[in-house]
């Protein structure tokens, strides 16, 4: 089994984590330099995580997940389960593209429609999130319980947020940053 991606993504970071225990090789690439040309040969998308397994090569966090869980035999996602999955991947899919607005010298902050679309999103899903995480419903460290700790670390070590109002998803946060996987792999360690 080969994952390809980078040490800094947080969809990466995900199945990284859910693989734990399982053999894999991971090729760290540098999707924004020379790693392109690899990602190129990968995935038709140009995006990250790719899994290949045993001759399949499966694009996108979500699919690869469902296989890796499927191999290991883990129970499917619960419909909710599914719905927390869409929150999040809402929330980190608007914040990449904020922080790759960035990278390309666009001013985020400006009085732009495109821009505070997305800021929204983020602050609202934020509140659900933070809200279900009080509620006790993130409380198994399961699949979306490990993407709502990639997001919440990533936008923090990203300085995208400063989650005035949604503090629990940062005590949530700190209550996981010690399980051996996801100490592993801390993009602040690369």
């Amino acid at each position: 089994m080969k994952l390809i991606g980078s040490t800094t993504s947080p969809y990466v970071r995900r199945i990284r984590i859910l693989l734990d225990e399982e053999r894999y090789e991971f090729i760290n690439l540098d999707i924004y330099g020379e790693g392109r040309d690899e990602l190129r040969r990968n995935n038709p998308t140009l995006k990250i995580p790719v899994l290949e397994d045993e001759g399949q090569e499966i694009y996108d966090s979500r699919i690869i997940a469902r296989y890796v869980s499927a191999k290991q035999g883990r129970d499917p996602l619960t419909w909710d389960q599914q719905n927390q999955l869409t929150m999040i991947d809402g929330a980190n899919d608007s914040a990449v593209t904020l922080l790759l607005s960035e990278k390309s010298g666009i001013d985020t902050h400006q009085d732009v429609m495109f821009h505070k679309l997305q800021r929204e999103r983020i602050a609202t899903t934020l509140k659900v999130l933070a809200e279900m995480v009080q509620e006790g419903k993130f409380e198994e460290w399961n699949y979306p319980a490990i993407c709502l700790y990639c997001l919440i670390d990533w936008l923090d070590f990203r300085n995208l947020e400063d989650f005035a109002g949604v503090e629990s998803l940062l005590a949530f946060r700190d209550s996981h940053k010690d399980k051996p996987w996801v100490a592993q792999t801390d993009p602040r360690n690369s």
